[in-house]
């Protein structure tokens, strides 16, 4: 698999020059600077084109090209997005890069409750804890009827948190939860979050999944014409937040979604830690069933925590190869589909890979890493993966 790294652009504390050092073969990035809903142009796509080539990198995949909230409930600017999206899918073709990584997730993108988790070797790692979460929907958020997604146990645990609660520690909550991506929703506030909840009420899982049916419609197969790969990514976690309902939380997910819009450029991103997240998934078997749909691979690992929850666990950002999910396993089968592809004739047989999320490690510490994204920690992870896919080979 072809070994990328996520750079968030020039304001990525780590600098691309480095990379090298680390093995790094290709660049995953975006233009986070440009509002979802917005058109990617071709001059902004060519001057980040060569911020990279000037490091001695090419854009392999973009992550992402957010789909907009006014496109995922199907409500006011819809059409103008729609139209926007595939003008940016069509910019982003001339400059000869062909996959494209989104999500489908409502309001909040990745979610975690505490960004720096100490751990027993010293570093430290994101966590989510339903418990903690609880205390921002039902306290801070102020969600009406949120009390009926937890059980007593959960109610009660958030209700004596936020009594026992600084106001510091509470913006700190507040800040995690709504944070999301580097770049991305990171200046929303409880406002916003309670505004956007209200676009969902008519809104359940049939519904959203046909939403996302009817927006891989219109803009697969411009993507099929323009020779380019989209691919989901998926909910993280694996299960409803705020109320709100998940479409793409597992292998049966993927196969209704893939089934319905069924072109080759209609794929998806194989996120073993989101996915892994549920105690039911099986990586090796996830490549099995969709490995010729698998345009791109974020590796990294989760770990349930035990006495949690069995539907909403909770779960930390473990090592690469020491987390719930089979990691060793689920590479043996992308590398198998990788020598099936190119017995196949296909073009795109390499698979794009990157580490996913990351501990923060040694010099990763301090405060100064993007959460999730640390040097040292991802590059420990692309070292054990590389092994990995060494041994396969």
């Amino acid at each position: 698999m072809k070994q990328c790294w996520r750079w968030f652009g020039p304001e990525d504390p780590i600098a691309l020059s480095d990379l090298h050092q680390v093995g790094v073969q290709g660049i995953v990035t975006a233009l986070h600077h440009i509002p979802p809903g917005q058109p990617w142009d071709v001059p902004a796509i060519t001057d980040r084109q060569a911020m990279l080539a000037e490091a001695g990198f090419e854009w392999d995949v973009v992550e992402s090209l957010p789909v907009s909230e006014a496109i995922k409930t199907q409500t006011t600017d819809m059409a103008a997005h729609l139209e926007a999206y595939k003008s940016s899918l069509r910019a982003l073709a001339s400059r000869g890069i062909e996959v494209v990584c989104y999500n489908f997730m409502p309001i909040l993108d990745w979610t975690r409750t505490a960004l720096r988790a100490p751990q027993p070797h010293g570093g430290s790692a994101m966590l989510f804890d339903l418990a903690d979460f609880a205390t921002f929907d039902i306290h801070i958020l102020k969600r009406p009827g949120a009390s009926e997604n937890y059980s007593e146990t959960v109610q009660h645990a958030a209700s004596k948190r936020f009594a026992e609660m600084s106001d510091t520690a509470k913006a700190r909550l507040q800040h995690n939860v709504t944070a999301g991506l580097p770049g991305a929703n990171d200046q929303w506030s409880v406002e916003d979050v309670r505004a956007l909840l209200d676009t969902y009420c008519d809104i359940d899982r049939t519904r959203l999944r046909a939403n996302l049916v009817d927006f891989l419609t219109e803009v697969a197969p411009a993507a099929q014409d323009l020779g380019l790969r989209l691919c989901c990514h998926p909910d993280d976690p694996p299960f409803s937040l705020l109320g709100l309902p998940r479409v793409m939380s597992s292998a049966d997910d993927y196969g209704a979604v893939l089934d319905a819009v069924d072109l080759p450029s209609n794929g998806a991103t194989l996120c073993t830690g989101s996915l892994g997240v549920a105690a039911s998934f099986d990586g090796p078997e996830f490549v099995r069933r969709h490995g010729g749909k698998i345009h791109f691979a974020h590796l990294r690992n989760t770990k349930r925590i035990a006495g949690s929850d069995a539907e909403k666990p909770d779960f930390y950002e473990a090592a690469h190869l020491e987390g719930d999910t089979d990691m060793a396993g689920t590479v043996r089968e992308l590398m198998a589909e990788q020598k099936r592809r190119k017995q196949a004739g296909r073009s795109d047989w390499q698979i794009p890979m990157r580490p996913d999320h990351g501990q923060e490690l040694l010099s990763d510490r301090g405060g100064h890493s993007t959460p999730g994204y640390p040097l040292i920690g991802r590059m420990r992870g692309l070292a054990e993966l590389r092994g990995l896919m060494a041994a396969f080979t």
